[in-house]
């Protein structure tokens, strides 16, 4: 299941990150209409919703680079087509949170020692949102 992430990528662990980078370039794909798989996946909708959605997926990813970056990870950069980093989308306080929740179940099982470090932490939105008042989008599929 398609997961962007609207948490700061460092709360990721490796295979966060890696899943990450991965399913954001998928979704540039899918938003090139290079691809016939996600084009209805809910996620999409907050690119879909800007004036230049593959500009802002990209920008997204970018931001995934430079964390992978300083992890060491080789992600190919050239495989953004485009970014800004001066662009932003709002992002509800109540999504910030629910993803929170969720991440922290994944490693808890996956990685309890990236949970540990997690936990301690206040949640950050990855660096393309900015924090609005709001509950969870709507987009948003609590079973995920």
């Amino acid at each position: 299941m398609l997961r962007l992430w609207s948490l700061h990528p460092s709360f990721l662990d490796r295979k966060g990150i890696l899943g990450v980078w991965r399913e954001g370039l998928l979704a540039q794909k899918v938003l090139l209409g290079k691809t016939k798989g996600y084009i209805n996946h809910p996620q999409l909708a907050r690119f879909r919703n800007t004036e230049d959605p593959v500009l802002y997926i990209g920008t997204y990813l970018y931001f995934i680079y430079i964390e992978g970056a300083n992890r060491g990870y080789s992600f190919d950069i050239k495989k953004i087509i485009k970014y800004d980093t001066n662009l932003r989308i709002e992002l509800t306080i109540g999504q910030l949170y629910f993803e929170y929740k969720h991440l922290l179940k994944k490693l808890e099982k996956r990685d309890p020692q990236k949970f540990n470090e997690d936990i301690k932490r206040k949640p950050e939105p990855h660096t393309l949102f900015k924090l609005v008042e709001g509950g969870i989008e709507p987009w948003e599929k609590s079973a995920d």
